[in-house]
């Protein structure tokens, strides 16, 4: 496997874990379930510092478009880098 499809890799899932944390904010969860446990721990190190920046608006927490943002911007960086 070359760097190239592993860092694709790596990206795809983060880009998918955020999904999965945006639509599990629609619909009641239990916490404490260790898929659910597991996709905070994954994505909430990267919303948290959008959330610090800015608070959610109108009760809407707009840090995941941030989030997606980064995320995008950060993987050309790294081909760029590459």
């Amino acid at each position: 496997m070359q760097i190239h499809q592993v860092i694709d890799s790596v990206f795809s899932i983060m880009e998918f874990a955020l999904i999965a944390r945006v639509l599990l904010s629609w619909i009641p969860h239990d916490r404490n379930h260790p898929v659910v446990e597991m996709l905070y721990t994954v994505t909430e190190p990267l919303l948290r510092p959008f959330r610090q920046l800015m608070p959610s608006t109108m009760g809407m927490d707009l840090s995941p478009i941030f989030a997606f943002f980064a995320l995008g911007m950060l993987r050309q960086l790294v081909y760029r880098l590459l």
